[in-house]
């Protein structure tokens, strides 16, 4: 018997040409628009007598820069200055995540909390500080905080440590003391031992979904230093107290007005939102774990550290890495109070060279390698809490 012979489908009408076929179109005209608005940006600057490219980066800046973590004077080049923005922003950034965090935690913790007033008081913050815009809030707290602190003479004093006037917040600085070397193997092997602990714990069936392969390497990252302070005898870190000058503060750790105004808005700002996060979170846990843990007699605190949050870390990471993606960002609006984080110093490098476009494409760049290095971080750290259901 004859067998039937298959009909080949046209190419014109397979599905699978036509899937390859119209990703092609797809790419070719997004290469021609792409291409269209270069050459018009191209034609734009040439007929202006702007040439692209960074050579700008190797000549003199000649301008002065407030503040930086690495030296700079006027006579550095475009690139050093650049470099000098680039670096404030990761400060303001790290420090700005790190507070936000715990302040966010914190509020979060009390939004969900049985006294009425701390509720109230969590939930009357949050809803402040969320409605109202950014850049309102810094203005306020610049101009309207430390813009408005007593002169030297009247400076506020906490502590005979921590002192602020108009030039600033001056804070103990830590400095190295002579048994500072012999400390630094004790925290050398606290960081080893931790990691290898966090990777044990990470990977054992019994451990791995538990809160545990967090809060051990940390318990054992705080108490081997703690030992080895004790082991050798002496402070391993001194602190120089700032001193009233005649004219200022010297020694310590001098945080310019800026630095502080900047810093204080973002993490207040952020910390709302962080809060929001973490209630949602912790409301997302299914009570029946809650109850189960307080049948087997676990107070308040334990299920909420050993239960509540393990499961609700799963919850709270993804929106958690937007909120610190955003803090970044949102740091460019130090522009409206002076500090010269990467966006105000390339707004003046792109000022007095006349070369707005690859400035432009450095800020994008360096915003686009900070977001992405923060979102790597804490995907990587999202795939080792996460549970597979079934």
């Amino acid at each position: 018997m004859d067998q039937p012979q298959r009909t080949s489908v046209p190419f014109w009408r397979d599905v699978r040409v036509l899937m390859i076929l119209s990703q092609i179109v797809f790419v070719i005209l997004l290469a021609l628009l792409a291409g269209f608005f270069y050459s018009n940006l191209a034609s734009a600057m040439r007929d202006r007598g702007l040439v692209a490219g960074f050579d700008f980066l190797q000549r003199e800046s000649g301008f002065e820069i407030g503040e930086g973590l690495i030296p700079y004077k006027p006579s550095d080049l475009y690139g050093h200055a650049f470099v000098v923005g680039v670096l404030n922003t990761l400060l303001i950034s790290v420090v700005g995540i790190f507070l936000a965090t715990i302040l966010g935690v914190l509020t979060g913790i009390a939004r969900l909390s049985s006294n009425w007033l701390i509720n109230q008081i969590a939930a009357a913050y949050i809803e402040i500080i969320r409605n109202t815009p950014l850049l309102v809030q810094l203005v306020f707290v610049y101009f309207g905080i430390f813009v408005k602190l007593p002169p030297i003479r009247d400076t506020l004093e906490w502590g005979g440590a921590f002192f602020a006037n108009q030039r600033g917040v001056f804070v103990p600085r830590p400095l190295p003391s002579p048994t500072f070397d012999q400390w630094t193997s004790f925290v050398l092997f606290a960081v080893l031992g931790a990691f290898l602990l966090w990777l044990f714990l990470s990977r054992h069936a019994t451990y791995r979904y538990t809160f545990y392969p967090i809060t051990l390497p940390v318990a054992w990252l705080i108490l081997l230093p703690l030992a080895g302070w004790f082991l050798v005898g002496q402070t391993p870190i001194d602190f120089e107290i700032p001193e009233r000058g005649r004219f200022n503060f010297t020694g310590g750790l001098a945080l310019s007005p800026e630095f502080s105004a900047l810093l204080t808005g973002l993490v207040i700002y952020t910390a709302a939102f962080i809060a929001e996060v973490v209630r949602g979170g912790l409301q997302a846990v299914r009570r029946g774990q809650i109850e189960a843990a307080r049948a087997t007699g676990l107070n308040e605190a334990h299920v909420l550290y050993l239960i509540v949050f393990p499961q609700a870390m799963r919850v709270i990471v993804p929106p958690l890495t937007s909120q610190y993606l955003n803090l970044a960002k949102n740091s460019s609006l130090a522009i409206a109070i002076g500090y010269p984080d990467l966006f105000n110093v390339g707004a003046t490098i792109a000022n007095q060279t006349g070369q707005p476009v690859p400035v432009i494409m450095l800020i994008m760049a360096t915003y686009l390698a900070m977001s992405l290095t923060t979102s790597v971080l804490m995907n990587i750290y999202n795939a080792r809490i996460q549970v597979l259901e079934k």
